[in-house]
């Protein structure tokens, strides 16, 4: 384990865009006409095309599963070390991977590790890209800062990956470890070892987790406030009240905030946040966010995206969310993967329509997403 270690590597593209702490936080606020807009929802809202919406909706488990077969072995080992309190996985090699490039028997193979339940930026770690072979040798030490106690409640992800430049990278195959069952006191267990690379497997492990849960109220008001010029279109207010139990991906430290965006809107200035509550798995926020410029027929193809974020240094975490709405797969006319409420936050969103000028109330599971990359 003394080989020379590299530089922090850089994030890559196949993972979903990291927030930023600087967006202001803001309630109540209106949003002007966007020039690009698709409906009259955007005359408050600034709803981008359909066509960058499309285009831009990415997997928390990013890149391509299906095209490539799932063949070859991994040799890695691992190691904690106390004085240090980090975990070291020494990336040593890969042999007989598949070709994502057929005619040539190639590929361009890197090395990506987590420590799941940590699916985001902060938990990521990844090896150089070796060119044009199914056997790279990498000899890097991927290292994570962590206290043993906290470590014993992770698994950890390894997985291999061809990157490829102008398409979504193509994944080549998995490993995962149980450290709440490993035994580090075993010298065996810190020797190097190979493994045969498994199909995918950690998106349904992630998908059962309990994420917690989100207390929130929703009023759609048909007409615009008296003395308003503008044309006959309603509001959609959304009270976030609370979030229960939410997971701790940081040992004991939590700083959780709830963002919203009403899709098809990508765009920045449609985003709206709370402010982040700390020290607690069950922040109350009681914050109410307005979004105005709704017409009765964007009802059915709007919906509301909310997410819970974990707030550290300066990534953020994503914890879970919801997408209310009604669940029909389209927005106006058009396929889209964000159209996935469960029968739970449809049910609310029925609700919401069939009762304007009154408050609905639910409490609702927070669950993976799928995460609508932002547009400038």
């Amino acid at each position: 384990m003394s080989k020379s270690v590299p530089a922090f590597l850089q994030d890559e593209s196949d993972d979903r865009e990291t927030d930023t702490a600087s967006e202001s936080s803001y309630q109540l606020s209106r949003h002007k006409k966007s020039p690009s807009s698709l409906t009259n929802l955007s005359s408050s809202s600034g709803m981008t095309s359909l066509s960058s919406v499309s285009g831009s909706v990415m997997s928390v488990y990013s890149g391509d599963f299906g095209n490539l077969e799932v063949k070859g072995n991994i040799q890695f080992a691992i190691d904690y070390v106390d004085s240090l309190k980090e975990l070291h996985v020494f990336v040593a090699q890969c042999k007989d991977l598949a070709a994502a490039d057929v005619k040539k028997q190639r590929s361009d193979p890197y090395v990506k590790t987590y420590l799941l339940p940590d699916k985001g930026k902060m938990g990521k770690k990844k090896t150089f890209v070796l060119k044009k072979t199914l056997n790279p040798v990498y000899n890097e030490i991927l290292r994570y800062k962590i206290e043993k106690q906290i470590l014993k409640t992770q698994k950890l992800n390894v997985s291999v990956w061809h990157r490829d430049t102008f398409k979504r990278n193509s994944f080549l195959g998995e490993v995962e470890l149980d450290l709440e069952t490993w035994d580090w006191d075993n010298k065996q267990n810190q020797q190097l070892k190979w493994y045969p690379l498994k199909r995918k497997t950690a998106p349904v492990a992630l998908e059962a987790e309990d994420r917690g849960e989100m207390k929130l109220a929703l009023q759609y008001i048909p007409e615009p406030s008296p003395g308003k010029k503008l044309p006959t279109a309603g509001e959609v207010h959304i009270w976030v009240k609370e979030c229960l139990h939410l997971p701790m991906l940081r040992g004991s430290h939590l700083n959780s905030f709830v963002k919203c965006t009403i899709l098809p809107d990508t765009s920045r200035k449609s985003r709206q946040k709370t402010r982040a509550v700390g020290k607690t798995t069950s922040p109350v926020f009681n914050h109410t966010m307005v979004y105005d410029g709704f017409r009765p027929e964007d009802l059915t193809e709007a919906c509301v995206e909310l997410t819970v974020w974990d707030h550290y240094k300066l990534t953020n975490q994503f914890l879970g969310g919801l997408r209310i709405g009604f669940g029909t797969g389209k927005s106006y006319g058009t396929e889209v993967d964000w159209m996935d409420s469960t029968s739970e936050e449809v049910a609310l969103w029925e609700k919401m329509v069939e009762s304007p000028n009154t408050w609905v109330e639910a409490t609702l599971p927070l669950r993976m997403l799928l995460i609508a990359k932002i547009s400038k």
